[in-house]
């Protein structure tokens, strides 16, 4: 298959396309709370699993080199996938990562083929959260697990909040604990499971940069050069940065309200196989 270079044009100023162009890209809990997420859906080295939303490949590339598992992602962006082949052939495990452009609401893959389906600050996002998790139960095989890692509101936020939030995050639309639950029960997965953590902005960033490796911090150093070269040039940027820029006020009441959470569910047996199931 051909690959297509990663584009250097000037990215739009909007929350993915700005973290696509510096292939940069982050969950809540970072890799402790993937490994969390992987121990509940059961990965292991005899598991295919979907990453839907795989980003730059961190996770994808975390669970193949960890659990020794084959994995494919993928990610609206081009340009992410993009960053996710380039991790992966780094890190020579090519061959058991793959990596396409797909939407979480229409994933290109049959029924009942994975083993387990994870995403990990995703499906806040897409229009209809509850096609997305659907379309992840459709693929995921029976008995196999489907498991979120989202943003969670612990405590009713305030309405200003919420606006923020859905401003400077593409709209997303963070659930309490029972939210994320009932989507997860109402696409017919059994047996959910959910473990809710706080945050603090210490323990955010130092959650991020577990598992980085030499390149990935040379690709930080080289995102936080292009953000100081861009404001500096170019006066649209400067005005998305400030209008996004949370002050500290929001800033705590953000680590007040909202944590993350993990999500687990079990896919039932189909009804076919369990009638025809030796009594």
């Amino acid at each position: 298959m051909e690959r297509k270079a990663i584009s250097t044009a000037a990215p739009e100023f909007s929350y993915f396309e700005i973290q696509a162009f510096w292939g940069v890209t982050k969950h809540m809990g970072g890799l402790e709370a993937t490994d969390e997420l992987a121990a509940l859906c059961h990965v292991d080295q005899d598991k295919y699993v979907l990453e839907v939303g795989c980003g730059v490949g961190l996770t994808a590339c975390h669970l193949v080199k960890r659990y020794g598992c084959r994995v494919i992602g993928v990610d609206l962006s081009d340009r992410m996938v993009e960053w996710s082949r380039k991790r992966a052939k780094r890190r020579s495990i090519e061959h058991k990562c793959e990596f396409r452009t797909a939407d979480a609401q229409n994933l290109p893959f049959e029924a009942d083929l994975f083993d387990a389906v994870i995403s990990e600050s995703v499906t806040a996002f897409p229009q209809d959260p509850q096609r997305a998790v659907s379309e992840y139960v459709r693929v995921t095989k029976p008995g196999g697990y489907v498991g979120l890692n989202e943003g969670t509101w612990l405590k009713t936020p305030p309405p200003d909040l919420v606006q923020y939030v859905g401003r400077v995050m593409a709209q997303a639309r963070f659930l309490t604990p029972n939210g994320w639950q009932a989507l997860l029960e109402s696409a017919g997965l059994a047996d959910v499971v959910v473990s809710t953590h706080r945050l603090n902005a210490l323990s955010q960033r130092l959650n991020e940069i577990k598992g980085l490796d030499f390149q990935d911090l040379l690709d930080r150093l080289r995102a936080w050069k292009s953000f100081v070269s861009l404001y500096a040039s170019n006066a649209g940027f400067r005005k998305y940065a400030k209008e996004i820029t949370p002050s500290l006020g929001v800033i705590k009441s953000l680590f007040t309200h909202l944590g993350y959470g993990i999500y687990v569910g079990r896919k039932q047996a189909n009804l076919n196989e369990l009638s025809t199931a030796p009594c």
